[in-house]
């Protein structure tokens, strides 16, 4: 639930801030209070030091546990004090320009009205905070959650639990540190208000480089991809845009010609866009590895000048994977540099692969998958093709929003190939989303499979894994798409 007080435009990052051990000091009052109790039902003392408070400090059994509880939690949250330096520094912070976004998990049905205390208390303790978000702490992902929708940037909580969870969707997560929580050795600690100011003060969000490999003239989804990745240039260090090699039997074209249409169609979309992309777009492949091709091309030697020269680079596949196997083929220097998310092929619950991306060269898909190289496949059937959109939606979102946006509506309505539709599955724009928040996707790790005559997989025990995504969440990605897309240029 979300409730609204000092709204503040502007400001550089959303920071969510946790209440309890955070800004008040809760650890410190609940042990006052659980040992007070303690002299009064049989001053046992506490049994276990090692334990958390409600979790077998003390010897009470869960009766009298609940009892005492229960009937004490709001009264004790109603009069907790503010830890030194939160109300300063969360001032000094929104400032400074950052927006302070108040997320807490009161929300789990141990007090009676949550909204009215917490407000109330943040009131009589003047801590400044442009929204408030109440969840349920019980919930594995709830705060999570309201970080990714809210743009938090960075989120400052006491719970292991819930600095994991935010951890993995990609958010930075400060740990405050308590004595119950210092098992966790893979989280940034912070001490106190001072030391998290400066934290915030000196943060530099380290961009991602990545390449762009499309075959863009091919249909429309690509330029939705596209689109997508360029608006995320807070995120993404966008190295170069090489074009992927694709031939349709029915048009009399070839891949050369296919390369030069999609070139000038990169070219468009960044124009669309005000985007310079001088120098870092360029031609690739102009035909198959499988049909015997194996020349170096301007994509394919950039994608190893670029890999060389970078500690980790990101190659973001959206068509057949030729130029990415001819990279390595030239130079496996660059299976150590790089890290390949490939949409093609179909999911293990089908039993062929015959699909666009992964047919039209099935060598490179084989030179690629047993190189070793990190990779990351996003399946089209059972997992892409879920990504299903219509052109109502699009012209609820997007239409007039811009000259890109009235671009992207008109292309998927006739991508020139496919003919008119009003429906259809945005299969690209799933890479680039799951570089965006991998908090969207289920995967799990598969041994590198063989590829059958038949072009269906076949299950191996090769010690090299690569990942498979098996589920994408079409809501939050199309949400996301569309807010981006649709911001103005």
């Amino acid at each position: 639930m979300l409730i609204t007080e000092n709204l503040r435009i502007g400001g550089s990052m959303n920071i969510g801030v946790d209440i309890d051990n955070v800004i008040s000091n809760f650890n410190e009052v609940l042990l006052k209070e659980f040992i007070a109790h303690d002299k009064e039902l049989r001053n046992a003392g506490i049994v276990n030091k090692n334990a958390y408070i409600t979790r077998g400090m003390f010897d009470w059994t869960k009766e009298e546990f609940d009892d005492f509880y229960y009937k004490n939690i709001e009264r004790i949250a109603k009069n907790l004090n503010i830890i030194e330096g939160a109300d300063f520094y969360i001032k000094k912070l929104r400032q400074d320009g950052h927006k302070i976004y108040i997320i807490t998990g009161r929300d789990n049905g141990e007090y009676s009205n949550p909204f009215e205390m917490t407000l109330n208390w943040l009131k009589k303790y003047k801590i400044e905070y442009d929204e408030i978000f109440f969840t349920n702490n019980f919930s594995d992902d709830e705060k999570a959650n309201a970080c990714l929708k809210n743009n938090v940037k960075i989120m400052i909580d006491d719970s292991k639990k819930n600095s994991y969870a935010v951890a993995k969707a990609g958010i930075t997560a400060l740990l405050m540190d308590t004595e119950y929580n210092r098992d966790a050795k893979d989280l940034i600690r912070v001490h106190n208000w001072k030391e998290i100011y400066e934290y915030i003060s000196n943060y530099k969000e380290e961009k991602l480089n990545v390449i762009l490999d499309t075959d863009i003239g091919n249909e429309c989804d690509d330029q939705f991809a596209m689109s997508y990745l360029l608006k995320y240039q807070d995120k993404f260090d966008i190295n170069a845009i090489t074009i992927a090699p694709y031939e349709h039997k029915k048009f009399n074209k070839t891949i050369k010609e296919n390369q030069l249409n999609s070139y000038d169609e990169v070219l468009k979309i960044a124009k669309l866009m005000n985007v310079n992309l001088n120098g870092k777009v360029f031609k690739g492949s102009e035909g198959f590895i499988l049909q015997g091709y194996n020349e170096t091309n301007d994509a394919v030697n950039k994608i190893i000048e670029i890999a060389l020269n970078n500690n980790k680079t990101y190659i973001l596949a959206i068509g057949a994977i030729t130029n990415i196997a001819l990279a390595i083929k030239k130079e496996p220097k660059i299976i150590d540099k790089i890290e390949v998310v490939w949409l093609g092929g179909h999911s293990f619950l089908q039993n062929n692969n015959n699909e666009f991306n992964f047919k039209q060269d099935i060598q490179a898909v084989k030179i690629v998958l047993n190189s070793k190289v990190k990779l990351t496949i996003v399946p089209c059937k059972n997992v892409a093709s879920n990504l299903r959109t219509s052109i109502y939606e699009l012209n609820h979102y997007l239409k007039d929003k811009s000259k890109l946006c009235n671009y992207l509506i008109d292309k998927f309505y006739n991508d020139g190939y496919h003919g008119i539709q009003e429906r259809r599955a945005l299969w690209d724009v799933a890479v680039v989303a799951y570089m965006v928040n991998k908090y969207w996707f289920t995967s799990n790790e598969v041994n590198v499979p063989n590829i059958n005559d038949d072009t269906s997989y076949e299950l191996t025990n090769n010690e090299h894994k690569i990942t498979m995504v098996n589920y994408l969440d079409v809501d939050r990605i199309l949400t996301d798409l569309f807010r981006k897309i649709g911001e103005l240029l």
